[in-house]
């Protein structure tokens, strides 16, 4: 099938950089456990320039550049990464896989050949990962081996060691477990994190530190402007929660949390709330952790416009 599980944690260091390289902008983060807190060591965000295009030689050209004057001036601590994919590169889907021999260990094939006519790439190119979850259910993730390759030529290129490969419903969870499902009763409760980009939303359902469903929806903040968008981001929304459903007929999504923090105005989380019917609340993570120095520039506590969950989910994989 030309297939191979790359997406491998590898062994694990202390206070890995977490590289959230998103569609509009790059983020870093290195975070520290602190007794029972997580202290950020360092955190900066870079916008990238409007006439770019992601994922293009200039783009990767920029990317290096970035990396090669932040990472000596910033006080991260090593240069060790753990780096994720944007999402609109990295296919997401959980397919049921019923009847099958699990001591014959062909259920990934199976898995497979249910998501394979779906891949938007060429099979023989795929990188995939499968999580077995519950209910006879498996999530599948893949990419393009070439698009890996790519993002481990800029790390090399700046002298930076990938630690480990992430993924971004990966690194959600990671960062709901860690400051949002701490509590005894949060182990068994079956959540819905919302992640608002500026032009995407990242949808991931989970019981605990189990994934059990994940999707990328292509409407983001950026589009609230026009009320229309924010309903079908709702109707969208509304489709991941009947699909879990017919996957997972045993499961009840108890609450939502959205993992977007402050960078989105509280009506527009009222609003989806309420058209979902599901109790939630604002997973602000930036408000969770201590500042080593307040007064650096990088993450700002008071009225953080950017999303940070991924890259803080990456840095405490």
């Amino acid at each position: 099938m030309g297939i191979k599980n790359m997406f491998m944690t590898l062994k694990n260091t202390s206070c890995p950089v977490g590289v959230d390289m998103g569609e509009e902008m790059l983020k870093l983060v290195q975070l520290y456990p602190n007794g029972d807190n997580i202290q950020v060591l360092s955190g900066i965000s870079k916008m990238c320039p409007s006439d770019i295009k992601q994922g293009s030689a200039q783009w990767q050209h920029w990317c290096v550049e970035v990396f090669k004057s932040i990472i000596s001036e910033n006080g991260f601590k090593n240069k060790e990464v753990v780096a994720a994919l944007p999402a609109r590169e990295v296919f997401v889907d959980t397919v049921k896989v019923e009847k099958v021999n699990k001591e014959d260990n062909n259920v990934e094939e199976v898995a497979f050949k249910k998501v394979k006519q779906r891949l938007p790439f060429e099979t023989d190119d795929a990188v995939v990962k499968f999580i077995p979850t519950e209910e006879n259910n498996v999530v599948v993730i893949a990419t393009e081996r070439k698009k890996i390759d790519r993002y481990l030529a800029i790390f090399e290129h700046v002298n930076l060691k990938v630690q480990s490969l992430g993924v971004w419903p990966l690194a959600l969870i990671n960062t709901y477990v860690r400051f949002f499902g701490r509590r005894q009763s949060d182990f068994e409760a079956v959540v819905i994190l919302v992640e608002i980009e500026q032009s995407c939303t990242n949808v991931v359902i989970n019981r605990h530190k189990n994934l059990l469903f994940a999707r990328s929806i292509p409407i983001g903040s950026s589009q609230f402007g026009v009320e229309e968008m924010l309903n079908r981001l709702v109707l969208e929304l509304e489709q991941c929660k009947r699909q879990f459903r017919s996957l997972y007929r045993k499961a009840h999504i108890e609450r939502m949390i959205f993992l977007s923090g402050q960078n989105i105005p509280k009506e527009a989380y009222t609003k989806i709330a309420k058209q979902m019917e599901l109790s939630a609340q604002i997973g602000d993570c930036v408000a969770a952790v201590e500042l080593k120095d307040p007064s650096q520039p990088g993450i700002e506590r008071r009225k953080c416009t950017i999303n940070w969950s991924t890259a803080f989910g990456l840095s405490l994989s």
